[in-house]
């Protein structure tokens, strides 16, 4: 009997479903139709019973809910545990996570378990004839690669924000799944929470990043300035981290963070490579470096050149202003 379901990995922070649950149920949900089977997610976390009706919002037909002290916090084996499970009782053809940290860091343990087809941080997943086919950036996205994955059953992580979540409503059915919880190698002991006003970076709709162009830390200020006129999250480049102006949980880029938003301001960031890597996926990206040949001008949609000194400031109070009206 062939595969038809989809079981998606809803993921939750402080026991609230994060945005890419609704982004990989959206995605669940169109493969399902085309192989006529149900969206299935799986949701760990503490006081998450209610997550049923969100989800079937967008798509999602029967949630499994593992609840309790366990799965307060990720745990990545604890997390494995949980979505093995899942497997085991729906039998999907499709297991997909969003690409968030917590998803790079679980999904190839389950396709390892399971002896699935892995594709990591997809920018789309979809059927082409009969093949199951995840596309992804390769060579810093210099290229695009479609994965034709061929094996009883998929794992694949989408990377954030490159689906948009659709309506599609089910009256979602909720059931407690039972999981034994395996004995833990590392252990969290505390999680600092981001300020009231700082965006996650993987999650923005908008991002602001600054290179070093900006010169030094002092500077920094003309950047936050504008990113929260435009309701932006603030990125950085490699290079500003290294050099100790922001911290790492900023930095863009190959060893940092990937980003789709639907705006990409690069400020004073001259376009390398190893930044390329982690923003290239991006709607729409907007450069400002006084250096009129600059790399970053060769994936822009938009381009000015200009001093970011001057830049900037126009920048934030033009922004300001629009929203006013």
């Amino acid at each position: 009997m062939s595969r038809t379901h989809v079981l998606i990995v809803a993921e939750t922070r402080g026991g609230q479903l994060k945005k890419g649950a609704f982004e990989t149920a959206t995605a669940g949900r169109r493969l399902a139709d085309a192989w006529g089977g149900k969206v299935v997610a799986v949701v760990t976390g503490q006081g998450v019973a209610g997550a049923a009706d969100a989800l079937g919002k967008h798509g999602v037909d029967q949630v499994l809910v593992v609840d309790g002290p366990a799965f307060a916090r990720h745990q990545a084996e604890a997390t494995a545990a949980a979505v093995l499970a899942a497997v085991a009782k729906v039998s999907p053809r499709l297991v997909l996570f969003s690409a968030t940290l917590a998803g790079k860091e679980t999904a190839p343990a389950v396709a390892a378990k399971l002896g699935a087809g892995y594709v990591a941080d997809a920018t789309a997943v979809a059927l082409e004839g009969a093949d199951l086919v995840a596309t992804k950036p390769r060579l810093a996205g210099k290229a695009i690669a479609k994965v034709a994955l061929k094996a009883e059953v998929a794992v694949v992580s989408v990377r954030p924000n490159v689906v948009t979540p659709a309506a599609a409503p089910r009256a979602a059915t909720s059931e407690a799944l039972a999981v034994t919880v395996p004995a833990v190698r590392i252990r969290c002991k505390e999680v600092v929470a981001p300020t009231a006003k700082e965006i996650e970076l993987t999650e923005a709709d908008v991002i602001v990043s600054g290179g070093r162009g900006l010169q030094g830390p002092e500077h920094w200020k003309l950047l936050l300035d504008a990113a929260d006129a435009l309701g932006a999250a603030h990125g950085a480049s490699r290079a500003v981290v290294d050099a100790g102006w922001r911290p790492h949980k900023e930095q863009v880029g190959q060893t940092g963070k990937t980003v789709s938003p639907k705006l990409y301001v690069a400020v004073a960031i001259s376009g390398a490579i190893q930044h390329l890597a982690g923003m290239s996926s991006s709607k729409v990206i907007v450069a400002i470096n006084k250096d009129g040949d600059a790399p970053i001008f060769g994936v822009a949609d938009f381009g000015i050149v200009g001093d970011a000194f001057a830049v900037l400031p126009l920048l934030a109070e033009e922004a300001r202003a629009y929203l006013k009206k």
